[in-house]
Order: C-alpha cells, then sequence, then structure tokens
C-alpha cells in the first residue's frame, strides 16, 4: 500500500489536567478511529478506576499505571487521517516529573497544540512548554482553549486567556496574531470534530480541521540519513528492531548504514534489511516518518536509546567538544564554569560539562564578554564538554540534529543550539 498522504507529527503538551488527553481521545472518536465498542469499553473501565469521565483520555493512556493514577506518564502515539495529512498525534506529559518525555515529543513534533484550560489559564509550567517547544524547532502552534463547558461557554473566559497566554508566546518568538486559538471542551466534544452550538461567537476552526490549516513540514530529505533511537526491541523472527524517527534524509533497503555512537563509543557499521512503518513493510522511510527498522549485524546489545543511524558515507559527529547559544530558563542560582547538567540531545541524555561562558547576548548583541555566571533569562555563547559520547551537528549542517535541552534535579534549566562542534577522533 503506497503512503498518498503527508505525514504531520503533531504534539499536544499543556499543564497536567488541562484535558489533553482527553481532547485527543475525543478526536479519534468523533473521526471514528475509535470505535463506540471500544469507548463502552474504556467508560466501564474507567468507572471501574473510580474515573469516572476519564474514558476519552484511556484512548491515549494505555499504561494500566497511568490509568490508575490518571496521568500520562510516557508518550503514546495515535495516527488519524484527515483530508490532507497522515496524523501522528504524540501525547506528551504535563506532570512536572515527566516533562523529560515530554521534550523527546517536542522533537519530534512537526506542529504542537498547547492545551490552556478555561477556567485555569496560564499556570508556571505554560511558560516551560511554550519555550521548549520553541527551542525544539516547533514553528507552528496552535492553542486549544479547553474546558469551555467550565465557563458556561463564555466568550469573555476565552479572550482573557488570550491575553494571559499572548505575552508568553511573544517572548518565546511566537507571533500571536498568526496562532489560531481555539475554543473548545475535549470532554464535551466542542469544537473538536464537531461544531459546538454552544459557542454561536466563535468563529474559529474545530481541532480537526485546524490540522489541516497547519502548513506542510518542508521534509528535510536532501540532507543526509539521521534517525535517532527512541527504543530497541526484540522481535521474533525479525530480531532486533531498533525504531525512532527519521529527522532527515531517506532510509533504503540495502542502504549502508552506521549507527553512532553505538555502544563501542566507535559506531557500528550495517546494512538495512526492512522498513516498517505503522507494521507494514516500506521500500524506504523518509525523514518525518517514525519506522522500525532491521539492520544486518546489528544485535539488540549493540545499540541503545539515543544512538543515531546515520548514513555510512556521510555520518553525523560525536561531539568531543561545542560551543552553543544558550538560553537559561529557570535556574535556582546562577550558571558558572565547571556545571555539569544533563543535556538532552534527540534522543540522547548525556551529562555535559560548561568550561567556557564566552559572551552575553542581548537583542542588540553581545552584552558581556566572558562573564563570570548566568542567570534566569541570560542568553549566551558558552563551550561545553559531553562527558560521555554525544552525536551532535551544528545548526548550520542539520538544524535537526543541533537543537537541546539542560535539564537538573527534574527541571529544564535552560535550552540551546550547537553552533560550531570539535569531532572526537574515533580511534
Amino acid at each position: 500500500m503506497a503512503k498518498t498522504k503527508p505525514t504531520l507529527n503533531v504534539v499536544f503538551v499543556g499543564h497536567v489536567d488541562h484535558g489533553k488527553s482527553t481532547t485527543i481521545g475525543r478526536l479519534m472518536f468523533d473521526s471514528g478511529a475509535v470505535s463506540p465498542e471500544e469507548m463502552e469499553k474504556l467508560k466501564a473501565e474507567a468507572q471501574k478506576h473510580g474515573k469516572v469521565g476519564f474514558e476519552f483520555a484511556f484512548v491515549m493512556d494505555k499504561f494500566k499505571e497511568e490509568r490508575e493514577r490518571g496521568v500520562t506518564i510516557d508518550l503514546s502515539y495515535q495516527k488519524l487521517l484527515t483530508n490532507k495529512y497522515e496524523v501522528t498525534i504524540i501525547d506528551a506529559p504535563g506532570h512536572k516529573d515527566f516533562v523529560k518525555n515530554m521534550i523527546t515529543g517536542a522533537s519530534q513534533a512537526d506542529v504542537a497544540f498547547l492545551t490552556l484550560s478555561a477556567k485555569d489559564g496560564v499556570q508556571p509550567q505554560t511558560k516551560e512548554h511554550v519555550w521548549l517547544l520553541r527551542t525544539m524547532g516547533v514553528s507552528q502552534l496552535a492553542v486549544n482553549i479547553n474546558k469551555m463547558d467550565t465557563v458556561e461557554f463564555k466568550e469573555d473566559a476565552y479572550k482573557k486567556v488570550i491575553a494571559e497566554v499572548s505575552p508568553i508566546l511573544k517572548q518565546a518568538g511566537y507571533k500571536p496574531e498568526g496562532i489560531t486559538f481555539l475554543a473548545i471542551s475535549g470532554f464535551k466534544g466542542d469544537n473538536v470534530v464537531n461544531k459546538s452550538s454552544n459557542m454561536p461567537w466563535y468563529k474559529g476552526p474545530t481541532v480537526k480541521e485546524q490540522l489541516d490549516l497547519f502548513t506542510q513540514p518542508e521534509k528535510p530529505t536532501e540532507l543526509p540519513l539521521r534517525m535517532p533511537l527512541q527504543d530497541v526491541y526484540e522481535i521474533t523472527g525479525i530480531g532486533t528492531v531498533p525504531v525512532g524517527k527519521i529527522e532527515t534524509g531517506v532510509m533504503k533497503i540495502g542502504q549502508k548504514v552506521i549507527i553512532l555512537p553505538g555502544r563501542s563509543g566507535k559506531g557500528i557499521e550495517g546494512e538495512v534489511r526492512t522498513v516498517e512503518m505503522h507494521h507494514e513493510q516500506m521500500p524506504q522511510g523518509e525523514a518525518g516518518d517514525n519506522v522500525g527498522i532491521n539492520i544486518r549485524g546489528v544485535g539488540k546489545k549493540d545499540v541503545a536509546r539515543g544512538d543515531v543511524v546515520c548514513d555510512a558515507a556521510k555520518p553525523a559527529t560525536i561531539a568531543e567538544e561545542f560551543v552553543a547559544q544558550v538560553a537559561v530558563i529557570s535556574h535556582p542560582t546562577v550558571i558558572a564554569k565547571g556545571y555539569t547538567p544533563v543535556f538532552h540531545v534527540h534522543t540522547a541524555q548525556v551529562p555535559c560539562q560548561f568550561i567556557e561562558l564566552i559572551e552575553k547576548t542581548g537583542p542588540d548583541g553581545v552584552t558581556a564578554k566572558n562573564p563570570d555566571f548566568l542567570k534566569n533569562g541570560d542568553v549566551a555563547k558558552v563551550r561545553i564538554k559531553p562527558i560521555g559520547n554525544l552525536v551532535l551537528e551544528t545548526q548550520a549542517a542539520n538544524p535537526h540534529m543541533a537543537r537541546f535541552a539542560i535539564r537538573d534535579a527534574g527541571a529544564t534549566v535552560a535550552a540551546g543550539v550547537c553552533i560550531e562542534v570539535k569531532a572526537k577522533k574515533l580511534a
């Protein structure tokens, strides 16, 4: 079966309990992607767990632990066909301790829906989510103002949330005037798939219509093949199956690849035997596709999450050290030389040390050379040394492999992008 529609990877982000999973569940159900029988089963399941009204969220929250706690822990994926796209929906956790998974989700998305509750508006984490989306290169964004049923579907409540969130969007570099703010109720189904009769004042699209209003992302197929591994499975009859999203390039059957850094740290060579997407064998996968692959000569012990499958003829670099532009989002004190937090780059998590603070920059250029420290709100050029093997490329060479978030003690403290890299010599 040939894939005719382009793929659109959509991430839903937002504060815990603002109704992301419920909105997605409603979208799947009202679009016919989840059958009424399946919905009845989920409803019974929700009641059994004392979570009446959580049946739509259960569509995404497949895991037992999540059902019992009523929160989204890991990233779940669902497929939905619209008039224009084959949409892969990523539900990213809103809970504070799950931000790291949310980063992975954002790094795989082309577009995002930021979800806010009409009643509670902007929350402390809203700012962080918006920043992360921006840093991770999600350039198209729509805002779901959800739970309109809890504010009697009033236009004033909707406008109030728009006024609250617009400055935050602007600060992160989005243009609020170009963003669609949807007035919805995921739970009741208003303006998700079906137009709502409760809000005659709202003239905008439904969530499903908005999906088709997003511009088709440019497919970076002309760049060399890069596929960061999300996971590695052992599947009977096939063998080792690494899965992930092809960030750039094209992956063909028979192609020679090198997986970096690999268990050895020196890379492991192989040849692509099969490419599978949504349980179907494909002759090839290209940028934007989430695929499972089997590679001749590569076993489960050789590779892990965070490794990157590269074109053998044009491999990525393993960084000895690199220079990055970093924005400090929320550090409890200050960042100085010697600081060693964990860097989240594509799907890898590697501790890295700040070895030099080169200069602080502002909208008007350089504000200080070699500052002693960086505090919240500062943007600076810094030199960094990975403690371990990290596959990284510059923004100029491959923007999809250059972005990262910096986390420490369970919070995102900064985010940035690599501008120069010194490659490790692979002996």
